[in-house]
């Protein structure tokens, strides 16, 4: 969602197009694949400066001392993740893993309060969190911090405009189950 954000608001990304839209990301997952190698190598980087590159939490480790970053580390319910991630994997006819949601959910707590602490004594490194929940309860609201965060005066009406609440499922179904529990 950011990525296409940040795309259609005027700031150039970096993606390949490998991974396909498909009905769990319908608009594209924005992916380069070279991030996943980043540890092996790096060389990728030269193209990267002043374009929007996506990638998981774990590689921003790898990433190297010697560039200053700005990142926006989108937030979300670590339940409706796992959800999210369960059902394109059951789709997929994939395994989801042997630990249960809750298991999960405290692995990735702990693992992205020891990447808060360490961000934090990083100087190359600026960082806006941005909650999911707010971006499609008020996508005004975050579009602007999001521009002025990056300083770039970004094309903000479409930014808004990219929303689109029905992508958000795994929240609809949580609500239906809920009240067919009730």
């Amino acid at each position: 969602m950011m990525m296409r954000m940040l795309e259609v608001g005027g700031m150039p990304v970096l993606t390949d197009n490998i991974r396909k839209a498909d009905i769990d990301n319908p608009n594209g997952y924005y992916e380069f694949e070279p991030v996943k190698q980043l540890r092996k190598d790096a060389s990728w980087m030269a193209d990267a400066h002043g374009k929007a590159v996506k990638m998981v939490y774990a590689l921003l480790y790898e990433l190297p001392e010697d560039h200053e970053y700005r990142v926006i580390f989108m937030k979300r319910n670590l339940e409706e993740v796992i959800a999210s991630q369960d059902a394109m994997l059951q789709r997929n006819n994939k395994n989801t893993g042997t630990l249960d949601g809750s298991q999960v959910v405290r692995v990735f707590q702990d693992q992205l309060q020891k990447l808060e602490v360490w961000l934090g004594g990083r100087e190359n490194f600026v960082l806006l969190n941005v909650d999911y929940n707010d971006v499609v309860a008020d996508p005004a609201t975050a579009v602007l911090k999001v521009d002025r965060f990056l300083g770039l005066s970004l094309d903000t009406a479409p930014m808004i405009k990219v929303l689109d609440p029905l992508l958000y499922r795994q929240r609809r179904l949580e609500r239906k189950q809920s009240t067919l529990s009730q």
